[in-house]
């Protein structure tokens, strides 16, 4: 049996307005290299991204279809939040981040004329659905280039995704409900920086990719963009991709987030 979430045509819409983010993106725009390789330096980044979502879930022999434009999130998104926190020393650091989402298609309800022994009744049928995700990345980093217009950092690590799909639906006086979760670790490892360019080194690219496998067969993430440094940090304009691909018998078959994403980070 398989159900289908879909989440209509509405307005514009963001992945998570006024929300924070995560993922790979922190991890993708470093703090500047600093002169003094002793020193402790903190990143804290907020982000809003633009994200279509498409995945499939299983739970025993039925399935769920995931399809939620990024144009449709605005009505749907109940709550969310996307935030990171990164630290360097010298050549080595560490970051953690996260994303939450919480989205609601509403409820849906129409009438059906159905004919039982020849005689025609009309019957109410109505169904609203539920998703909620989140990811964690956490990861070491080790940083194998520093200079005025480069700063690359290798990293490893792992990522959590947790997924819950809910449909709750009633067919005339009959209720019915269909859940389906999971949660799916994965250890990755990758690459991530920027290049800086202008007068000052002010506008900079930052890029990230990571791959990893685990309770996935392969999980991967891309990032790229642009940025530019003010006085009490960045902000950035950028395009990310997560993808998970399952193994068989798993509850997360697959899933990807895909769109742009636009944030701040603060350097202290």
């Amino acid at each position: 049996m398989k159900k289908r979430i879909s989440f209509g045509h509405a307005m514009a819409a963001t992945f998570l307005a006024i929300a924070a983010s995560m993922s790979g993106t922190a991890a993708a725009q470093s703090a500047p290299a600093s002169s003094d390789a002793d020193k402790w330096q903190f990143t804290a980044g907020l982000y809003g991204y633009f994200a279509t979502i498409k995945g499939t879930i299983v739970s025993g022999t039925s399935s769920t279809d995931i399809d939620l434009p990024f144009s449709d999130l605005w009505d749907a998104l109940k709550m969310g939040f996307m935030g990171e926190l990164a630290v360097h020393n010298g050549r080595w650091g560490a970051f953690a981040d996260t994303l939450y989402l919480d989205v609601g298609s509403g409820k849906l309800t129409k009438t059906r004329n159905v004919t039982v022994g020849g005689a025609t009744f009309p019957v109410t049928t109505s169904e609203s659905a539920d998703l909620k995700a989140n990811v964690w990345t956490l990861a070491g980093e080790y940083r194998l280039m520093s200079t005025p217009d480069w700063t690359v950092d290798a990293l490893a690590g792992a990522r959590s995704l947790y997924i819950k799909a809910k449909i709750d639906y009633s067919i005339g006086p009959i209720l019915g409900q269909k859940e389906t979760s999971g949660t799916v670790w994965d250890g990755i490892v990758g690459v991530k920086g920027r290049y800086s360019f202008g007068d000052q080194r002010e506008w900079f690219v930052p890029f990230y990719v990571d791959v990893g496998t685990g309770q996935t067969s392969l999980t991967w993430q891309a990032l790229a963009g642009i940025g530019y440094r003010f006085h009490w940090g960045d902000a950035v304009a950028t395009w990310r991709y997560m993808d998970w691909n399952g193994k068989s018998g798993k509850p997360i078959q697959d899933l990807n987030l895909n769109g742009p994403l636009l944030g701040v980070q603060l350097h202290f």
